[in-house]
């Protein structure tokens, strides 16, 4: 069997072993661990959907909101490469099976809180368990999947469950919130994640790292000592403006990120290698994966609120009008695969960004007409670039990365997306919110209590016209609906500048070897990597 070693794949000088195709078995636990991916990923998105009612029964300020969605995403990103070294020592279908039973308790538990303070909390508990499923997934996908086709084949099925579950939140919620209160967008884990628990230990095969290297404690804190502040300060910066607390908070997120790199640098075994980033394939690949979440998750935050707040649609109607974009989206992860085998990544993925990129301005072009079928082309041009993207930038981690350190580079790719999730609701929706207070033009004979609610969301306002006089109420709806349209251009033109940039370093720092060589083969090192397991 002969190898090819190009530019952006680390030599291998091990002998080559057989590779083993998987069977029937195999694809049925592919199944299986795509329960949680799909979860998490619908978890991320399914929550702007429910916002207008939260707003209206738990009444969280501005701040508060951002927060309810994005404790979750940051205490998941912030824990993923330490799970995922807990689920190398521990065994990580263990692991899994532990996420989705605390996952599971603490999602029936959010959905009956009776206030925005004690949401927050139940969210980053979701987040601590949430970051158990993840890493567990890919590397059990490399034990399952020895064969290289196979394995391409199952990675471009894990990417797709990720693209299909953010948009699907969406509508999935949309038909709950038709029918039952927000809090059933939190009971929908349990129908997902109990056929997990039952099916995983039938069909999923235990794994585990035979020398995995000692957890390191202060790593932990100084990963999430880097990662809060830092977000905290996008927030502030967003509701506040530029102020003492912005600053105090980037300038500890700053510190703390450089302790933990020249921790991770001087540790024998660090928590995240940090030679990997040395791999320009790799971390361009890294960034496109960053700035695209961003993009989608930004995009999603506020195509929620304007579908129901601004056009008057139904949860349930825009669920739905965003259905042709999940299609779209799981049709471009799958059928980008054999385009890969064609096209040098550094053509692919800009190619595939710049459809984005017309999304986006196709928003920002159309913004305050009204026009729902454009809405629902610019969410098919993005949706289907960025899975495009998405699917060949993943492929690229795990090429670029040694075969040794294979399980750090899938935690990398893990934590990027969900710190790409925490940063398109923190930057597009805090940008969003910001012009939507600077340049809401509130019309008179509001009370001072109505003219405060309104000035914080676009859903409080909603909210506060439903009890005024008509004339008062029509214009409340107006005033609110034009500044909140504003605000959507300007975060939509902010969105396609973040594609041009993610194509951009696509094109300077993939290099021209195809994403999907001919061969791989597995060596006794990956074999070593992969781990031990047992049915």
């Amino acid at each position: 069997m002969s190898t090819r070693i190009s530019a952006s794949q680390p030599a291998d000088t091990t002998p080559p072993v057989l590779s083993e195709k998987a069977g029937p078995r195999g694809w049925a636990a592919l199944a299986v661990l795509m329960l949680p991916v799909l979860l998490v990923s619908i978890d991320n998105t399914v929550l702007s959907f429910a916002l207008p009612q939260i707003a209206l029964d738990l009444a969280p300020t501005s701040a508060q909101q951002l927060w309810i969605v994005d404790a979750y995403p940051l205490v998941l990103a912030g824990l993923l490469v330490t799970m995922g070294s807990l689920g190398d020592r521990f065994g990580r279908r263990r692991l899994l099976l532990i996420g989705a039973t605390g996952f599971g308790l603490l999602s029936i538990t959010a959905a009956f809180v009776p206030s925005a303070e004690l949401l927050i909390a139940a969210r980053a508990g979701i987040g601590f368990f949430g970051a158990m499923l993840m890493p567990a997934t890919l590397s059990l996908l490399r034990t399952i999947f020895r064969d290289r086709e196979q394995r391409r084949l199952a990675i471009a099925v894990w990417a797709s469950g990720f693209s299909a579950g953010m948009a699907l939140g969406p509508i999935v919620g949309g038909f709950l919130l038709e029918h039952f209160s927000w809090g059933s967008v939190f009971l929908l884990a349990v129908p997902v994640l109990l056929p997990l628990l039952v099916l995983a230990p039938l069909l999923v095969p235990e794994s585990r790292d035979p020398r995995p290297g000692r957890i390191d404690p202060l790593s932990v804190i100084l990963s999430l000592g880097a990662m809060v502040p830092f977000v905290a300060a996008i927030k502030s910066l967003a509701v506040e403006g530029v102020g003492a607390p912005a600053l105090a908070f980037a300038a500890i997120g700053v510190v703390m990120a450089v302790l933990f790199v020249r921790r991770q640098l001087r540790l024998d075994s660090p928590l995240l290698d940090m030679s990997l980033f040395h791999r320009g394939g790799f971390s361009g690949a890294i960034l496109v994966n960053l700035l695209s979440v961003i993009a989608l998750v930004g995009f999603l935050f506020f195509v929620a609120q304007h579908l129901q707040l601004v056009l008057g649609l139904s949860p349930m109607q825009a669920g739905f009008a965003l259905l042709p974009g999940l299609v779209v989206m799981i049709i471009a992860s799958i059928g980008v695969v054999p385009l890969a085998r064609r096209l040098a990544p550094r053509v692919l993925v800009p190619a595939a960004l710049g459809l984005s990129a017309l999304g986006y301005l196709t928003v920002a072009a159309t913004a305050g007409e009204g026009s729902l079928v454009l809405l629902m082309l610019a969410f098919m041009l993005l949706g289907a670039g960025v899975s495009m993207a998405e699917t060949v930038s993943n492929e690229l981690i795990l090429w670029n990365a040694p075969p040794a350190k294979a399980g750090a580079a899938s935690a990398v790719s893990e934590t990027a997306y969900e710190l790409g999730a925490v940063l398109g609701t923190a930057i597009m929706g805090g940008i969003l919110t910001a012009y939507y207070r600077a340049n809401l033009l509130l019309p008179p004979g509001l009370s001072p209590e109505a003219a405060d609610a309104s000035r914080e969301t676009l859903g409080a306002a909603v909210a506060s016209a439903e009890g005024l006089p008509g004339p008062i109420a029509d214009g409340l709806r107006a005033a609110a609906a034009h500044a909140f349209d504003g605000g959507v251009v300007i975060t939509s033109l902010i969105g396609a500048l973040l594609i041009v940039i993610a194509a951009v370093i696509a094109a300077s720092t993939l290099g021209g070897s195809r994403s999907t060589p001919p061969q791989e083969p597995l060596s006794n090192v990956a074999r070593r990597e992969a781990g031990t397991h047992t049915r």
